[in-house]
């Protein structure tokens, strides 16, 4: 069986944001305990069509990693576009580090 090649991943550059309101909603997630209560802020925060398309990007992200299936099928395996998987891809291994660490923290 051939090998993979390693993932070649950038230095992430962590997110500053100068935005008050952002940096609320960011502390608002630090507050939150249990599974339970962030399903239920992320519910009341956004409609279920974003709640669904976050949810792909955060599938689309992991298939990424596996590296098992080209964009086409996880485009197709997803429901989504070929230009949506591409945009997880520029952010999972060229953007801030979260998805990596959603990620990485999901598979303990």
């Amino acid at each position: 069986m051939k090998k993979k090649p390693e993932i070649v991943r950038q230095q992430k550059h962590p997110y500053k944001s100068d935005s008050k309101l952002e940096k609320n909603l960011f502390k608002a997630f630090t507050l939150l305990k249990t599974e339970q209560q962030v399903a239920n802020f992320l519910r009341d925060l956004l409609t279920q069509a974003e709640l669904e398309e976050f949810s792909n990007r955060l599938e689309i992200a992991g298939l990424l990693l596996k590296r098992d299936l080209s964009y086409l099928e996880i485009a197709k395996k997803v429901g989504t576009s070929t230009t949506t998987v591409t945009r997880v891809a520029q952010w999972l291994f060229r953007g801030c580090g979260g998805y990596m660490s959603v990620l990485e923290k999901s598979e303990k």
